[in-house]
């Protein structure tokens, strides 16, 4: 009788490890799938980003000075304005990459930051090099008249 009692514990024992086994595994399992899918979103997005991003803008350094066609809804109505000025400084990179634009309009300085990637900008070009020796140009904010102009380079 102790033989059996001793048998069954066994057996038990044995079946109940499988079952420990099995849902350890379940688990394993589970934890696997929901990397891969984490690891999917963040491929997904990376991929999304990729296909929004203009391939065909000029290389914009601080300092040139640009024309930026802007995208302009009126009603029904769409027409691209130009603003043109000096690019005082440049952000972030990917699909975040911004430029901020300053430019004198009826003697005031206005600023304006552009979203290089963003539907509103419709064209980029580059009318001159600017030879800077700074990454922000915040300093044009305090000069006026001749004394803010850029030295231009020409080996760009």
């Amino acid at each position: 009788m102790a033989k059996e009692k001793q048998e069954n514990e066994l057996e038990t024992g044995i079946h109940t490890e499988a079952s420990v086994d099995v849902a350890v595994e379940k688990k394993e399992k589970n934890m696997v799938s929901k990397n891969t899918q984490t690891l999917k979103a963040s491929q997904l997005i990376k991929e999304f980003e990729n296909e929004q991003l203009k391939k065909e803008f000029p290389e914009i350094y601080v300092g040139d000075t640009v024309k930026v066609g802007v995208k302009i809804t009126e009603g029904n109505k769409e027409r691209v304005q130009p603003y043109e000025g000096v690019v005082i400084a440049k952000r972030h990179g990917g699909i975040n990459q911004t430029i901020t634009v300053r430019r004198i309009f009826q003697g005031i300085g206005v600023e304006r930051v552009f979203m290089l990637h963003s539907p509103q900008v419709a064209s980029l070009k580059v009318e001159r090099r600017g030879k800077v020796r700074r990454a922000k140009l915040f300093y044009l904010r305090d000069r006026v008249g001749k004394a803010t102009r850029v030295k231009q380079r020409f080996d760009r």
